[in-house]
């Protein structure tokens, strides 16, 4: 222990004061150094720090501090019981890695903190506690937080000198040539190897993009965009971004973009490092041609950008350009587009429309014309937006591109004259694209219109590039080329001629479009009633109505599979692959010992993804029973894998059943996960009527082993797929709502089990609901349905549902009889 010492120190009320150790920490739990003293220099000597990646629950926190340097300070926030709680997020200095904790101080030393401590001061903290972060997987700090309360906390400051003026600075040179001004503090970043990253880290890297999506809309209030990188070591990682702010995200053009992070965190994901953003994120980008520009693309202010950061840049693409690490991009011009290919389109933004809640369609051009006939999709007068379009004589330099679903928020709010990048565009031939059209067919089969599809598959998404772009450059000088005659002022005359009405389009085999309306397959003798008068009826009765459906839910058809249990009777919606793969990724690490004595066990190598490398090698069991007969493959269990890895090997086995280890044994997955996989079919258990439990199944004297045979020996209660619709009818004395439910799959002629499994199917069962309420349609074009309706009573009301019906082709609308 050392002697009592005295040192300068700044009170909250600024009055500067001589205190010793003993005589400061009796009076105040906040201290704030000074002139230049070091935080950790006014710490009794009895006290000893730890480094915060030591911090534990476990950790013995007596005569323990633990110093950063301050990168967030909270607001004050006033508790009900008069008391005060802040919360400040620390750094540690040294290190390449440096980790980060959050502190929470409460009472009078959080009201006296806030008023000391400001951004960039260091902080020493003693007297604290440790406790696990509840914000831990959102903001990827440390997962343990510091507690400061009560008599025992106590918080050193040390705040840096302020910068001398410049004035001050000349009258020193001027004076005395031995003392040299302190020259202004440039940041020091230190990046790691991709193939020496450890896990629980926050580190700072550069790389190659070798894979990437465009942010999307996830369910909470972020964005995510994820991305693959690589470097001279030939390691590949895969990287996932969490942030608020489109313009906080990387601005990846295309593959082959070198990047630079600043504060990732890494962590162990399926045996593989993997990146997330943590508290202080940022990134920059750049184009990774060789020879090109070495400009920093950000949204930020500031940033540190040297001649070693330009060195390590023109590194990264010589070495890149050298490998054939990097897959082809399919980038063509409209001057090579071939039909039903995918692609990524570089081109300018003319004029959009908003067709619907699903669709926005965008008119383009790359200065180059398609050496197919491109279909003229027309809109409603005065819902485009944008001023020019091509000639008539050069409608084929104008590209339709209809966005769909998670797109079309991006797409509204793009400007015309803007510059784009579509990833993932595909060209489809046909006016069978567009359910409603009124054009000639056969005139325009072999028309191309260009479609992006929902999802973020494949990198699919939209990308506003800069005008200093070099792709935007090469661009302005093809299209400049063009002369004003080229441009006519775009008046609409044609678009209120013919209006055409489209539907999200399928990505499988085309389908064979229908124009349908409905006719009756019972056998009652019901005359024809009004919906008034079905409406003045009780229920328990049959009857026969002519309407035209006004509506129907859901919009998003895909939500009209549903999962029914016959036991409980209970209805659930289709889990999806989010909450599914979460379940996936949670059972992934429970992979002891559990071989039971009916199986035989070994190792089989997942598939290869259509983006990456070969994936790794996990457990699979197979039942003696069945590798005696022969059909080993019928039936397996897989332990610790991921849904994608399942998917891959759904076509190597006839049977799935993914399990994760419990107690020694073997366990099906919770739910909302599925306990079978079959194929693309996918088989749920009911968690409210299930006993489930792993065992070998029965199967002598069985010719096949199907979902219902393991569902038993698993004790599962199989739940079955059913399509739900609700309809909104009317005719001319009222509407009415009615339910499409236990006839849905003869209304529709498709099974539910192919609605799941088929997009066929899904795409079917569009078609017939485009024909009977076309989008944007007037009810005067709709036709007129031939219905049976049965009325029940259900939670003291009268409920009505369609049976008994069937789709048919329809002849032209017609006033009912």
């Amino acid at each position: 222990m050392r002697s009592e010492s005295s040192c300068q120190f700044e009170t909250e009320r600024g009055k500067a004061s001589r205190l010793t150790e003993t005589a400061a920490a009796a009076v105040m739990p906040v201290h704030v150094a000074v002139g230049g003293a070091s935080a950790g220099s006014q710490v009794p000597a009895h006290l000893t720090r730890i480094p915060i990646s030591l911090v534990s629950t476990d950790t013995d926190c007596s005569d323990k501090t633990v110093q950063g340097k301050v990168l967030h300070k909270g607001p004050l926030v006033s508790l009900e019981d008069d008391g005060f709680l802040l919360k400040i997020i620390i750094q540690e200095e040294e290190g390449s890695q440096p980790d980060s904790i959050s502190v929470v101080v409460f009472g009078g030393v959080a009201q006296r903190l806030s008023e000391a401590v400001r951004l960039e001061d260091v902080v020493v903290a003693s007297g604290f506690t440790v406790g696990k972060s509840p914000t831990f997987h959102k903001d990827k700090l440390h997962p343990c937080n510091l507690y400061l309360s009560g008599d025992a906390a106590c918080v050193y400051v040390s705040r840096p000198p302020p910068a001398e003026p410049k004035t001050q600075t000349a009258n020193k040179r001027s004076s005395s040539h031995a003392e040299v001004p302190t020259a202004a503090k440039v940041p020091k970043y230190s990046y790691v190897p991709l193939s020496e990253l450890k896990p629980e880290n926050v580190v700072n890297v550069y790389g190659v993009v070798v894979f990437f999506k465009q942010p999307f809309r996830t369910r909470g209030t972020d964005l995510c965009s994820s991305l693959k990188i690589t470097d001279q070591s030939n390691k590949k990682v895969c990287c996932t971004i969490f942030c608020s702010k489109l313009e906080d995200h990387p601005k990846i053009f295309q593959v082959g973009d070198i990047i630079r992070m600043h504060r990732v965190k890494t962590r162990l994901y399926n045996d593989s490092i993997a990146l997330v953003n943590t508290f202080g994120f940022s990134a920059v980008t750049f184009d990774g041609t060789v020879g090109g520009d070495v400009e920093p693309r950000t949204s930020s202010r500031n940033i540190h950008f040297d001649e070693e950061d330009r060195r390590v840049v023109e590194e990264l693409r010589s070495w890149a350009a050298a490998q054939t690490l990097l897959p082809p991009v399919p980038r063509i011009p409209l001057s090579a587009v071939q039909p039903k290919v995918y692609f990524d389109l570089t081109c300018q933004l003319l004029s959009k429309a908003s067709i619907d809640s699903t669709c926005t369609l965008l008119r383009v051009w790359d200065g180059t014309r398609c050496p197919h006939p491109l279909l003229k999709v027309a809109v409603e007068p005065g819902i485009s937006e944008g001023t020019y379009s091509i000639a008539k004589e050069r409608q084929n330099l104008v590209a339709n591109v209809l966005v769909y679903d998670n797109h079309v928020e991006l797409a509204r709010q793009l400007k015309p004259g803007s510059y784009l990048r579509i990833y993932n565009l595909r060209a489809l031939p046909g006016a069978s694209k567009l359910p409603g059209n009124t054009g000639n067919q056969s005139e325009e089969a072999d028309c191309v219109v260009f479609h992006l599809h929902g999802g973020t598959a494949f990198g699919r998404g939209i990308r506003i590039l800069p005008e200093n772009s070099p792709n935007v450059q090469e661009l302005k000088r093809i299209t400049g080329s063009f002369t004003d005659d080229d441009f006519d002022v775009v008046l609409e005359q044609d678009d209120s001629a013919q209006l055409e009405i489209w539907c999200t389009p399928p990505e499988s085999p085309d389908p064979v479009p229908v124009d349908c309306g409905t006719e009756r397959s019972c056998s009652h003798g019901e005359a024809a009633v009004t919906l008034a008068e079905l409406k003045r009826a009780g229920p328990r009765r049959v009857f026969h109505v002519r309407a035209q459906l006004r509506s129907y839910e859901p919009r998003r058809l895909h939500q009209a599979l549903k999962l029914h249990c016959h036991k409980c009777q209970a209805m659930q919606d289709v889990p999806d692959d989010d909450a599914v793969a979460a379940v996936f990724s949670a059972a992934c690490g429970e992979t002891g010992p559990c071989g039971p004595t009916w199986a035989l066990s070994g190792q089989v190598d997942v598939p290869a993804g259509p983006s990456g490398p070969c994936g790794r090698t996990v457990t699979v069991y197979m039942s003696d029973q069945l590798m005696a007969e022969g059909k080993g493959k019928d039936l397996v269990y897989l332990l610790g894998v991921t849904l994608e890895e399942t998917c891959r090997l759904a076509s190597a086995f006839q049977s799935i059943v993914p399990v994760r280890s419990s107690g020694g044994r073997l366990a099906l997955l919770d739910p909302p996960a599925p306990f079978l996989f079959r194929g693309t079919r996918r088989h749920y258990g009911c968690g409210r009527c299930s006993e489930a439990q792993v065992k070998e199944p029965c199967v002598e004297g069985v010719e096949a082993v199907d979902e219902r045979i393991i569902a038993e020996a698993l004790g599962v209660q199989l739940l079955q797929p059913r399509l739900l619709v609700k309809l909104e009818l009317q005719d001319a004395t009222d509407t009415l709502e009615v339910f499409l439910w236990r006839d849905a799959e003869s209304f529709f002629h498709v099974s539910a089990e192919d609605v799941a499994a088929n997009q066929e199917a899904q795409d079917r069962i569009r078609l017939v609901m485009d024909s009977l309420c076309p989008p944007g349609g007037s009810m005067a074009a709709r036709p007129w349905l031939d219905l049976c309706l049965t009325a029940y009573a259900a939670e003291g009301r009268t409920c009505y549902q369609i049976c008994n019906t069937v789709t048919r082709p329809a002849a032209a609308p017609s006033d009912p009889a």
